[in-house]
């Protein structure tokens, strides 16, 4: 029989689809769970996709998902919390099921994600949210928070830089880039793009690297892979290193506004290490802090026990 990935990759997707991985909820029965509906809106000329499940007169819970994933990594985590919250998890333009312009003809950055973002939320009546972030979530969802920390009613942070310490030894051929943006130091990252790469951002620093499914490597490889697409990651790490500048503002507005947080970090994580995780301590008060044995895609192990763990901490900031 004949090795064919795309065609497990499509089994798998499917089979996803129907059932709820019993790493979020081992004990939930896939047919009492909320439906999740595939939308999108078109914003600036650009159709924008989303998953949104749950009642949305129920608070607003925003997944904002990570490098190099889409809003499929949450699909599990999504009905789990739609039964008592509205959950709205999009993806960035290049990602997921969003449009992907070649990156010639747009502006990839994050500060552009963010406000598309904003503007999905506006067009959905959202005027109030708390959000998760994980990874590039960070820089979207702290620009976001900037812009507006009254509509922010708390942060879930997991594996989500705010902080120079969290920027460590992997970045060097990023801060490379930074420095001198050439096609040299631009192909020279060009390797985390790759199947290997990918498969090792999510299963290094696992506690059991044969729980997390190959799906999730699978589904974001096929979308790397797409012609252009390598130009538009490379125009996002690029913009990635504006973020830095960024941190004492938001820093400064942690302390200044100071929302509830939930910190759930995959303490094994090489990205954005457990260096990175700590200093949310000196800036907020209301901080939950979790370090897990886990690698940089925590929920994709750590499901059950992060779902967990949040629903306690959004019943507590809404109730």
């Amino acid at each position: 029989m004949t090795f064919d990935p795309m065609n497990m990759l499509n089994s798998a997707l499917v089979t996803a689809a129907l059932t709820l991985s019993p790493a979020v909820a081992p004990s939930a029965q896939a047919s009492t769970m909320p439906e999740t509906a595939f939308s999108s809106q078109m914003i600036e000329g650009l159709t924008i996709a989303y998953r949104e499940a749950g009642d949305p007169g129920n608070p607003t819970v925003l997944l904002l998902h990570g490098f190099p994933s889409s809003s499929y990594m949450f699909r599990d985590l999504i009905p789990v919390l739609a039964q008592e919250y509205h959950v709205i998890a999009p993806d960035y333009p290049g990602f997921g099921a969003s449009d992907m312009p070649l990156a010639a003809d747009y502006d990839y950055s994050f500060a552009n994600t963010a406000d598309l973002v904003t503007q999905l939320l506006d067009q959905k009546g959202v005027n109030n949210y708390a959000v998760y972030m994980t990874d590039y979530g960070a820089p979207v969802g702290f620009r976001m928070f900037a812009e507006d920390p009254a509509r922010v009613s708390g942060f879930i942070i997991q594996n989500a830089n705010a902080y120079e310490e969290g920027l460590r030894e992997f970045w060097g051929p990023m801060r490379a880039y930074w420095a001198n943006p050439s096609p040299e130091n631009g192909d020279a990252l060009r390797g985390f793009l790759t199947l290997d790469a990918t498969k090792w951002q999510f299963t290094h620093g696992a506690e059991n690297p044969a729980s997390v499914s190959p799906d999730h490597f699978w589904h974001a490889q096929y979308l790397l892979d797409r012609p252009g697409n390598q130009e538009v990651q490379l125009e996002m790490f690029l913009d990635y290193g504006k973020n830095l500048g960024e941190y004492p503002k938001w820093q400064a507005l942690f302390r200044e506004h100071q929302p509830p947080a939930l910190l759930v970090w995959g303490a094994n994580d090489q990205i954005c290490p457990e260096e990175g995780a700590h200093p949310y301590k000196r800036d907020l008060t209301d901080l939950e802090f979790h370090l897990l044995n886990t690698g940089h895609f925590a929920l994709q192990e750590k499901g059950h026990e992060i779902a967990g763990k949040m629903l306690s901490f959004l019943d507590r900031i809404n109730n």
